[in-house]
């Protein structure tokens, strides 16, 4: 059986979906390709996974069809609070009454689940979940894929969303620089006693970086929050092996008690810290996006936000070329696309490597410098400003998905 559409997908993980949908949107048909089975990635359970969606994220996300879904299921974040170490001189990023919201917290099934249930509804997007891929073959001609349901599918163009440890990237022969920080990240979320007020914390240790993100209260009313613990990496499984009772000791004391009690809400999980970046985004016919392109230290949140920055960059090229009559895998197209987004994608992960790499530095001497650091951008409305719109994910040359504009 022999199944066509402009383009294929590979991974039908968050990135990939969102890619599928945006197309979808305009009209390019998808075929989304996963080994994965949907069942296990939309487990009903939490499993504590969560994600700091940017508002330019969202307004993506609004421009393709999913704001009724997401609407009042996210946690708004208000402020940003930086800490080294708990040490007197805090920093606070708080936007002002116009600018909305720096970005609201998701879980992960919640946004699995819904990005699942509108490319299963979209008539443009065919998915393959789970299949296995036999053989794919790129040419000038064009794309054939050959799945282990005995379907082949063919297109124009391939899109590698994958992961970090993409096959299809390895087969291309594209190189990627790439290093292990000797950190764990510990994942999980927790209630705890008073209410978070809408404010994400970032403590920075020598050890690592500490982030305690707030979600919606539950139900019955309990105060929730994701966390984000990084610790060397020879010390994570002694944390992982204590009692619920003994981890939230340790999580409290971390805290400096700013949230009072805590309790585990989640299953913990665990996974080593590294860095990578494609050194190129594009090869014949096909292009990275997402962690198959690149993959940063997750200490400013931004991991996420980049790969739909990707998807977002990627739609408007492939819709201009769509327009003018282009075939979607034309290298003037993916040559636009690498060009665009090579150089952010680069900044971004090189800014999370290098603030990783300054708060690592131990010692009262390097903290006091940092302090000083913080304290002057404290005082300087241009810098929380333009920190601000980072996190917003609203500098630099926007999408226009990302400015909640259809291409």
């Amino acid at each position: 059986m022999t199944q066509k559409a402009d383009v294929i997908i590979i991974g039908g993980g968050l990135v990939g979906l969102t890619q599928a949908l945006a197309l979808a949107k305009h009209g390019i048909t998808t075929h989304v390709v996963d080994r994965a089975d949907p069942t296990s990635m939309l487990a009903s359970g939490f499993d504590g996974r969560t994600s700091a969606i940017s508002s330019s994220s969202l307004k993506m996300f609004e421009a393709i069809g999913l704001a009724d879904a997401l609407q009042g299921k996210g946690c708004p974040i208000k402020q940003i609070w930086v800490s080294d170490g708990l040490k007197p001189g805090s920093l606070d990023f708080v936007p002002g009454a116009d600018d909305g919201y720096l970005g609201q917290m998701f879980e992960n099934r919640f946004l699995r689940r819904t990005l699942y249930e509108a490319a299963q509804a979209s008539d443009a997007i065919q998915l393959h979940m789970p299949a296995g891929i036999v053989e794919k073959t790129r040419d000038s001609s064009g794309i054939t894929v050959k799945l282990d349901n005995g379907a082949t599918i063919l297109a124009e163009l391939i899109i590698v969303a994958e992961g970090r440890q993409s096959i299809t990237r390895e087969e291309a022969g594209i190189k990627i620089v790439h290093w292990q920080y000797r950190h764990s990240a510990m994942v999980g979320a927790i209630f705890h006693e008073k209410p978070h007020n809408n404010i994400a914390y970032e403590i920075f240790y020598p050890s690592g970086p500490f982030a305690v993100l707030p979600m919606l209260d539950c139900a019955d009313g309990r105060h929730r929050s994701a966390i984000v613990w990084s610790v060397e990496e020879a010390d994570a499984p002694g944390y992982l092996k204590l009692s619920g009772r003994g981890y939230a000791a340790e999580l409290r004391k971390a805290m400096g008690g700013i949230l009072g009690e805590v309790e585990l809400a989640a299953p913990l999980s665990s996974y080593k810290l590294g860095f990578h970046h494609a050194g190129s985004m594009t090869a014949e016919r096909l292009v990275l996006i997402g962690d198959s392109a690149h993959g940063i230290h997750p200490i400013a949140g931004q991991g996420l936000n980049l790969g739909l920055r990707d998807v977002a960059a990627l739609t408007e090229v492939l819709v201009d070329g769509l327009r003018l009559g282009l075939d979607l895998g034309d290298a003037q197209l993916l040559d636009r696309y690498s060009r665009w987004r090579s150089i952010d994608t680069l900044m971004v992960a090189m800014s999370t490597d290098g603030l990783n790499r300054l708060f690592s530095v131990p010692g009262k001497t390097a903290s006091a410098i940092r302090r000083t650091g913080m304290g002057m951008v404290q005082r300087t409305r241009p810098a929380k400003a333009f920190f601000m719109a980072e996190a917003r994910g609203e500098s630099g040359a926007l999408p226009k998905l990302l400015q909640g504009v259809a291409v």
